[in-house]
């Protein structure tokens, strides 16, 4: 049978994204060799398809996968037989897991399978609740409104990233667990005695990644955010992953904490893609020759992120490091991620 032929280090990305597009075939097992990951295929992709995850035809290959058990693998297996045909079709079957939290996003042409779907999704993670969401992210502080389907209607919890601990309730402060992978790669960039503005930090995961590193004992960490409810479990994550010393939370309009921060940062992280660009220019400001700016933006390309960042920085030069489509946001729209140091004065 087809599958797609991915570097290791490539291999989640591209399968949250193969399973997002339904392209990815769960009856059978993902193989794995040295340097390659192998992710079974429903159906041959087009060149399109590949261009946009960064492949070509090259990476499809024939190759023998190991079937897996017949044992419910997905919702759609447990809701087998009680949503007519027509309408599993409409089914988003993607959903995000935070910690013991399901949240679901379920089409209003299935308003009346709301239940059925919430006890699969409760059946088939094995986690304490499950909601549904209402609205998009919405306002200054980011939140959400959630609809309890099924479960304990508990909306605070716990989850676990890597090393990390993160408190958080979800329906009243926003977190992606889809950004770990995006989060372990900044870490990794961090040099120790680093000084690093966190511009919108919610609970503080970017932050927290880095303050628990074992090597970079000297880092100091500026978290800043508008949410209250943000910064009160950033400060409960600071004692709960024992970084105290490490981060220095700020409640606040980032705009106008910077101008009073007398502080020139060796990196700023600025990871809220909608509107991100309008801090552009006090983030340049605060940012030392030779710093690297985290920069984030919804877009179809590289492009204009790089642009914007360009424009912030003038007459300064910009020197891309790196760039990455960090998850998509719609057919074409990505978050995008642009690495870039900020030189001269």
């Amino acid at each position: 049978m087809i599958g797609l032929k991915v570097p290791k280090k490539e291999a989640n990305r591209i399968r949250l994204f193969l399973q997002e597009n339904l392209i990815l075939d769960h009856n059978w097992k993902i193989k794995r060799s040295d340097d390659y990951v192998y992710l079974p295929l429903n159906q041959e992709p087009n060149n399109d398809f590949l261009k946009e995850i960064g492949f070509c035809q090259d990476n499809v290959v024939e190759i023998e996968f190991e079937e897996l058990k017949k044992r419910p693998r997905n919702m759609e297996d447990y809701l087998q037989g009680k949503i007519p045909l027509e309408k599993m079709d409409d089914f988003k079957k993607s959903f995000d897991i935070i910690g013991d939290v399901v949240i679901l996003e379920i089409p209003d042409g299935l308003e009346e399978e709301k239940y059925l779907i919430g006890e699969a999704a409760l059946k088939f993670t094995k986690r304490r609740s499950v909601y549904r969401k209402k609205s998009a992210i919405k306002g200054v502080v980011r939140t959400r409104e959630l609809e309890h389907l099924t479960g304990e209607d508990v909306s605070r919890t716990i989850h676990r990233e890597y090393d990390s601990r993160i408190m958080l309730d979800v329906k009243n402060v926003y977190f992606s667990p889809r950004l770990a992978t995006e989060r372990r790669i900044i870490g990794d960039e961090v040099h120790d005695g680093e000084v690093i503005i966190d511009m919108f930090t919610g609970v503080g995961p970017f932050a927290i990644n880095i303050a628990r590193r074992p090597h970079l004992q000297n880092v100091k960490i500026y978290a800043v955010d508008i949410n209250p409810e943000a910064i009160h479990y950033l400060k409960e994550n600071i004692k709960l992953n024992r970084v105290q010393g490490k981060i220095n939370p700020i409640l606040g309009d980032v705009a106008k904490v910077l101008k009073d921060l007398d502080v020139q940062a060796d990196r700023i992280i600025m990871n809220l893609p909608g509107t991100a660009c309008e801090f552009l220019p006090v983030a340049v400001e605060h940012l030392k020759p030779g710093g690297t700016l985290n920069y984030y933006q919804f877009s179809r390309d590289f492009e204009d992120p790089i642009k914007r960042v360009e424009e912030a920085a003038y007459p300064r030069q910009v020197e891309v490091l790196d760039m990455r489509k960090v998850k998509s946001r719609s057919p074409g729209v990505w978050h995008v991620a642009i690495d870039a140091r900020i030189n001269g004065k």
